[in-house]
């Protein structure tokens, strides 16, 4: 395998040699035949199947669901980047959960002129119910993933935050599971950090964000909206890891003030819900009417101090790719810091100046939608096509306000195994963390998203990307 002097590869130097991290892994690798490397790959895909990993497409006729690629060659992080990484990750989940306090608060950040008011006014995400409300122990974002670029060695940068219903924490430690069940021996060669403890460390979390009132040992659920959603199969992984409840709005009602659900033994109540129920669905009576997803008076409840929900109602906000290009002037609001981890550059289309540059250099840049998710709704210009280019065009213009756009970034790769041997393939890195009133517990290791196809910058797995085991290395 040879890296390519345009990107930073994580594992091969430009010398032709193996940097530090990939040193153990790389030994190993090459004391093994190719028949029996091979055997293994197809042995995971196996494994994946058997074990019922798959995703929902919507729209896709031909398969509803399908099977996430998985590539058995580790992404690997040094200890020391791990510290950096994890320096900067605590300051934005802080200023974060800081900046959702004070949008329902006070608005300082607002009355400052750090931000426009206009970014939320117009925000569907942006939820007057829970204006002068403070959650539980004060933590808003109970479970963020950050996702992470790297573009050089000591070059990180976030793409995106993930505050509302963060996804992808179930195929971290699955990818995990299956690299230690095919290869044992490997982990008593190279010293990698555990992610196996993550439910219970996300169990603890909840139950650390408890309303005052509960008594005992708190009652944690899983609100789940049923089988046909995209990430039913994490929603009932983590409900069984965590010893927890998977429930759904049907199962759930509020009785004498507080939310109790159906069991064999009758109704109990429940003190946490970890709900991966979008805010709209969550309560008919304050919300959508026709939602059958939810819970009739859950907000009442909530309002009243009687259940934590997680992460709270209102934190979509944080997700809004518009807020994302502020991340700087929050982080040093909050802090008093300047960020530890940048931002990638970015140009908000509703701004006069910044639309005039987008429309002039739309084939060089990538555009997404300020709400968009999962790789749709997006442009990217060096490998789209003048039609598509012109047809995006006409969106931006018809609604500006809509759309962000950043530069095409030179994404590090990290070899995957082909039938023709090691190739890189262009990632990125979602960390998960867990906040509670007194920490921030961030895993050590993430969700490795990767491009399987050759020159494809789209790690999603909705379009097509793949995933793998990521190693942090042990001191």
């Amino acid at each position: 395998m040879s890296g390519t002097a345009e990107y930073f590869d994580e594992m091969q130097a430009g010398d032709g040699g193996v940097r530090d991290a990939y040193a153990g892994y790389h030994k190993w690798f090459a004391e093994q035949g190719n028949r029996y490397l091979a055997r293994k790959h197809r042995d995971a895909e196996t494994a994946f199947r058997r074990t019922g990993i798959t995703f929902n497409v919507y729209g896709e006729h031909e398969a509803e669901e399908r099977l996430i690629p998985f590539d058995m060659v580790p992404r690997i992080i040094s200890a020391g980047e791990w510290r950096k990484l994890t320096r900067g990750i605590e300051q934005r989940v802080s200023a974060l959960n800081a900046f959702m306090h004070d949008l329902y608060h006070r608005q300082e950040i607002i009355r400052a002129g750090r931000v426009p008011q206009r970014l939320f006014r117009n925000n569907a995400a942006w939820l007057p119910s829970m204006v002068g409300f403070t959650p539980p122990g004060g933590v808003y974002t109970h479970i963020v993933g950050i996702d992470l670029v790297r573009t050089g060695p000591d070059e990180f940068f976030v793409l995106e935050d993930n505050a509302r219903t963060p996804s992808g924490v179930s195929y971290m430690l699955e990818n995990r599971e299956t690299m230690m069940a095919m290869f044992p021996e490997l982990f008593m060669r190279v010293p990698v950090e555990t992610v196996s403890n993550y439910p219970r460390r996300l169990a603890k979390s909840l139950a650390a964000c408890a309303p005052e009132t509960t008594t005992g040992r708190p009652n944690v659920a899983v609100l789940t909206p049923g089988i046909y959603n995209s990430a039913y199969f994490e929603h009932a992984f983590l409900a069984d890891q965590m010893g927890a409840e998977l429930v759904e709005g049907s199962d759930l009602r509020v009785v004498g003030g507080r939310v109790q659900m159906r069991t064999t033994s009758g109704y109990e109540p429940v003190d946490v819900i970890y709900r991966r129920v979008d805010d709209d669905f969550l309560d008919p009576l304050t919300f959508n009417p026709d939602s059958v997803l939810g819970v009739p008076g859950i907000m009442d409840v909530y309002r009243a101090g009687g259940i934590t929900i997680a992460n709270a109602p209102g934190t979509g906000v944080a997700d809004d790719k518009a807020i994302y290009s502020f991340m700087p002037e929050i982080v040093e609001f909050y802090t008093g810091e300047k960020p530890l981890l940048p931002n990638v550059e970015t140009w908000r289309c509703a701004d006069r100046d910044s639309l005039a540059y987008v429309l002039d250099n739309l084939a060089e840049l990538v555009v997404k939608e300020v709400h968009g998710s999962g790789g749709y709704g997006m442009l990217i210009g060096p490998t789209s096509t003048r039609a598509e280019i012109a047809e995006f065009r006409k969106k931006i213009e018809a609604n500006p306000s809509n759309y962000i756009a950043q530069p095409t970034l030179s994404l590090s790769t990290c070899p995957i195994f082909t039938k023709a041997g090691l190739a890189p393939r262009h990632v990125d890195l979602r960390p998960f963390v867990l906040v509670s009133p007194d920490q921030i517990d961030i895993t050590p290791g993430g969700l490795t998203r990767v491009a399987m196809k050759k020159g494809s910058l789209v790690v999603n797995s909705s379009q097509g990307g793949g995933t793998k085991d990521t190693w942090v290395l042990k001191d």
